[in-house]
């Protein structure tokens, strides 16, 4: 078996520009514990185990609880997350999972009903960069 792919130096010059992406989401207006929720569960449909716990740890490091984020891969059948939580964690998975053909005109119109349109971009950049940052990271497993 082959040691793990070593992405810092073999692609400098692609992840030194992905950071800087990641840091713009970060300084954004989208709120800490939402990007959390979109960051955390993605990488549990991926099985990206150093993503879910990493994003498991900030997110209980910006205030979440171990019980809520347990409840997270049921969000839909738990009272435990907001209306506009549900619409960006189910926008989440629609767009991490897209061989179930969701019914993304239907979540557009519950992500609109939370969220501006700046903010639904938002949250669409932030899944499609953990997205991205899972399969890195699988990979190089």
């Amino acid at each position: 078996m082959s040691a793990a792919y070593d992405w810092n130096k073999l692609l400098p010059d692609f992840l030194g520009p992905l950071r800087e992406t990641h840091g713009v989401l970060v300084a954004s207006e989208l709120e800490a514990g939402l990007r959390h929720l979109i960051t955390l569960r993605a990488s549990q449909i991926n099985r990206c185990a150093f993503c879910v716990d990493m994003h498991y740890r900030e997110a209980l490091a910006d205030g979440d609880t171990p019980e809520r984020l347990a409840k997270l891969v049921v969000f839909d059948r738990v009272a435990d997350f907001t209306p506009a939580e549900k619409a960006a964690i189910a926008w989440t998975e629609a767009l991490t999972e897209l061989h179930l053909r969701p019914d993304l005109p239907g979540l557009r119109a519950e992500l609109e009903a939370h969220f501006t349109e700046r903010e639904i971009g938002l949250i669409t950049a932030q899944v499609a960069m953990i997205n991205l940052w899972n399969r890195l990271m699988v990979g190089r497993e």
